[in-house]
């Protein structure tokens, strides 16, 4: 399922709809399905063509990894990160 962009996000998606909630539950399905990585506190929302990703996570490397996860969804250079390492 990674590398592999299942959605991509496009400058003309239409806004807010079907798109973004398909592009959210892709990026959170993803995040949540890597055996290596604890989830359970990051938010994923979307600012048009953009995906942010929000919240914390535990380990060293946890937030380069979510990225990673993300950006094999809608792309490199579209993912913006505000996690925090507790």
């Amino acid at each position: 399922m990674l590398g592999v962009p299942a959605f991509m996000v496009h400058e003309n998606s239409g806004g807010e709809g079907h798109g973004d909630a398909a592009t959210r539950a892709s990026v959170e399905g993803a995040l949540h399905a890597d055996g290596d990585l604890d989830a359970e506190e990051i938010t994923v929302t979307t600012s048009g063509s953009y995906v942010i990703l929000e919240g914390f996570v535990h380990q060293r490397g946890d937030v380069e990894r979510a990225i990673e996860i993300a950006e094999s969804i809608v792309g490199r250079g579209y993912v913006r990160s505000r996690l925090l390492r507790r």
